[in-house]
């Protein structure tokens, strides 16, 4: 076992305190990196040490891999946490990491460079007999095969980039007339966005839902799932909420999904925390899409349901210790909700609303958990993913979660930018969702900006305000002259009830 006394966590705002305050309560000091940008982030006041990166552009700051790595050195630092995001499943960054003598607190570089091409993952699961969705096994560029091959699927089929994720490199195709220029299209949006042009063919289901498969493993071969997470309620094929368990999950199904997550984990050797994604039909059959060799966004539910802290299970895989508990140990307790907090405009097509958080006050009460890295006064950088926060909600069932998510949400006061907060809300109280009965095309069959609550901007308030007051005076004037008429006709009559 080799302990861990000084961790660099290679990330910024939410996930970078997120990690911080785990490693605080093990007794590990920690190191912030952090931008320009990012000078006066909670998450480097909160550091025991901080050391300034570069300039904002995450190319000249949190994606400076040699950069970070000689910081990490310089300051003495045992391990490094890469979060979620930037580096964070770079093979190569891992293995320099590992090479420099300093332990990366993740999985070897060997099975984030597997499960990073969605390809290689599909090849190396195959042999366990996971399902999976009908394609091409390879990589495919010969445009009249790849035509033949969509042909023999059925359309519609999706294509899909090899390195991909967040929805780029990837084209729903419902006809065969539209499969060359779709094809080109994957290719070259693949190409820009990750240097790698490779795309991949498979069958396109029509209404799916995106549930998921936390496991961790260590370095000694054992492996457990922590149950799944419902993450269907997307945007542009990112999510918005997040809950645990699914509320369309049975036992025997959960079970079998729990299991087959445990192989795609064997079947690279994996140790640390990850998550094996899988996309379900509408008759519940499950396929194996791809697997995240990192902690999730959403991670929190888990923890919520689990009483498990994935941060620290993470640095004590990391430090080699074998798993303090085995499969049998784990059970469900309650129920757990996530909304990511985005500065985006859902009535503007969920454009990002960069500005200043004139007002930023957090809910509280029982079983509420915010994860964010702002406070109020504090600007939302440009460069970055626009998220704020993320707000967790846990209760004993899924109505109750449901209700106290309601009232986390509408006391959750966020003022100078837009947000998805409301958002959120319609989501919650639409019966779709409050029956479980939806699907990743929820935002495109019941969400419509007209839907939302008509919020005013802070100068309509104040534009607002100045005419209520000069109407209340103009009635009250005309009010007095009124009253004092009635009363030279019938003193019993007072002009005050009538302007209550």
């Amino acid at each position: 076992m080799r302990k861990i006394k000084k961790l660099l966590v290679a990330n910024r705002g939410e996930i970078s305190l997120r990690v911080m305050r785990t490693a605080k309560e093990m007794g590990i000091s920690t190191v912030a990196v952090y931008s320009e940008a990012d000078r006066n982030s909670p998450h480097v006041a909160f550091a025991d040490e901080a050391v300034l990166l570069g300039p904002a552009p995450s190319s000249q700051s949190y994606l400076r891999a040699d950069k970070i790595i000689e910081t990490a050195l310089k300051m003495g630092v045992d391990a490094i946490h890469p979060g979620y995001g930037f580096l964070s499943e770079n093979a190569d960054f891992a293995k320099k990491v590992t090479e420099a003598g300093i332990i990366f607190v993740g999985p070897s570089p060997e099975s984030i460079e597997v499960m990073g091409s969605k390809l290689a993952a599909k090849q190396a699961v195959a042999r366990y007999g996971i399902p999976m969705v009908p394609g091409t096994e390879d990589a495919i560029s010969d445009i009249p095969a790849a035509k033949h091959k969509a042909f023999e699927i059925g359309y519609p089929i999706l294509i899909k980039a090899s390195a991909g994720g967040g929805g780029k490199g990837m084209r729903i195709v419902n006809q065969e007339e539209e499969f060359e220029e779709q094809m080109l299209r994957a290719i070259s949006e693949a190409q820009s966005a990750f240097g790698d042009g490779a795309v991949f063919i498979e069958k396109y289901i029509t209404s799916p839902r995106h549930i998921e498969i936390q496991v961790l493993g260590d370095q000694h071969g054992n492996v457990v799932y922590l149950f799944e997470r419902e993450c269907s309620v997307q945007r542009r094929h990112q999510k918005v909420i997040e809950e645990a368990p699914s509320a369309v999950v049975s036992p025997k199904m959960r079970m079998a999904m729990g299991e087959a997550a445990v192989q795609v984990a064997k079947a690279c050797d994996y140790y640390g925390a990850g998550t094996v994604e899988f996309i379900v039909d509408e008759k519940l059959d499950f396929y194996f899409l791809e697997m995240n060799t990192r902690l999730q966004v959403e991670h929190p539910v888990t923890e919520m349901i689990t009483g498990k802290d994935l941060v620290k299970e993470q640095i004590l895989i990391a430090e080699g210790y074998p798993l303090s508990f085995s499969q049998n140990d784990l059970k469900i307790s309650g129920h757990s909700i996530e909304v990511r907090v985005y500065a985006e405009d859902p009535k503007n097509n969920f454009l990002p609303d960069i500005g200043r958080l004139r007002t930023y006050v957090r809910p509280q009460g029982p079983g509420i958990r915010v994860d964010d890295g702002f406070e109020e006064g504090m600007d939302i950088p440009i460069y970055y993913d626009p998220m704020i926060a993320k707000l967790i909600v846990h209760d004993e069932n899924r109505e109750k979660a449901i209700q106290r998510m309601i009232r986390a949400i509408d006391e959750y006061q966020i003022t100078g930018i837009e947000t998805t907060l409301d958002f959120c809300r319609f989501v919650l109280g639409h019966e779709a969702f409050t029956s479980g009965d939806f699907d990743t095309k929820f935002v495109e069959k019941y969400f419509r900006p007209d839907l939302l609550k008509v919020h005013w901007s802070d100068s309509e308030k104040e534009l607002l305000a100045g005419l209520a007051v000069e109407i209340f005076e103009q009635s009250k004037s005309k009010l007095v002259r009124v009253g004092a008429t009635e009363s030279n006709s019938s003193p019993r009559t007072n002009w005050k009830n009538r302007l209550i």
